[in-house]
């Protein structure tokens, strides 16, 4: 399987942040989920990818070719490929959604009219409205239907789904599902909201402090890790059972307990059965690997 996109050690330097030896592979055929506190430098590896910043370090290739440093006609060219969304809708104010469609048409070789207008119809996006007078999951509507109509091969969304409504949100899903059924298709796609990258994600990259913290498939996470919650004895007998190695365990304290992170939920509960396990969700799986001490 190729990568779409493929990152290697990109840094990145501003006074005051740092974004170091990042890794990243968007295979195709997969969704890519992007994860991790405001100002851990997500938006930054999204902008290096897209050649908005100029990286101080490492390299980038899009669709098996290396951009680091490619001519900018060239990037041009590679971009035609490439569907994107940011966390705010960046047409000018004046600009009706018809226009807008007109205008995207200009920009991308293979814009797709037809398909515009069939998501704006499902989208209830009507198009003699201006940018100025839509709301924002309106604008995020509009964003994403421009970035799915020109045929991309890859998206790359930052924050798609943000101010949309659940329902709204299940049907922008779906439209990333359906984008999904071509298996030369990929999406890298960084959210704060983890259930949608739960429905929808086949992998989790987690960035904190300009560093990646884990990159694992979705379903480690959702279908084997569990949190258990332990009180003081039942720690130390996990503590003192070698079932983690040195260096492993991950957990938080609170007044009510102890919390561990459980790569394998099946494993723990046959040789701890008298602790109560939970199932892990992304929420929480980044919790306590980000927060939680580790011994």
């Amino acid at each position: 399987m190729s990568d779409l996109l493929r990152i290697r050690n990109l840094e990145k330097h501003y006074e005051g942040f740092d974004l170091q030896n990042v890794n990243i592979d968007v295979p195709a055929g997969s969704v890519v989920g992007f994860v991790g506190s405001n100002g851990a430098g997500k938006t930054t590896t999204i902008k290096a990818t897209l050649g908005l910043v100029r990286p101080d370090g490492g390299s980038i290739a899009l669709f098996g070719e290396e951009v680091t440093g490619a001519p900018s006609k060239r990037l041009a060219e590679l971009k035609q490929r490439i569907g994107v969304v940011f966390d705010t809708c960046s047409f000018p104010d004046e600009l009706s959604v018809e226009t807008v469609g007109k205008l995207m048409a200009q920009c991308y070789r293979s814009w797709n009219s037809a398909a515009f207008h069939t998501f704006a119809k499902a989208f209830e996006l009507p198009l003699d409205k201006t940018v100025k007078d839509l709301s924002r999951g309106m604008g995020m509507k509009l964003s994403l239907i421009c970035a799915l109509s020109h045929n991309p091969d890859l998206l790359v969304l930052d924050e798609a789904t943000a101010g949309l409504d659940p329902l709204a949100r299940e049907q922008a899903l779906d439209a990333l599902r359906l984008f999904m059924n071509e298996p030369k298709h990929a999406i890298f796609m960084s959210s704060h909201i983890t259930s949608d990258l739960e429905k929808i994600a086949d992998y989790i990259v987690c960035i904190d402090g300009g560093r990646i913290v884990f990159a694992v498939e979705k379903d480690a996470i959702t279908d084997f890790a569990g949190v258990a919650q332990c009180r003081a004895a039942e720690f130390d007998a996990v503590v003192d059972s070698g079932f983690f190695a040195p260096g492993t365990l991950h957990f938080e304290r609170s007044a009510y307990g102890t919390a561990v992170l459980v790569p394998d939920r099946l494993a723990f509960a046959a040789r701890f059965p008298q602790i109560v396990l939970d199932r892990a969700d992304i929420d929480a799986y980044m919790s306590l690997m980000l927060k939680g001490d580790v011994r």
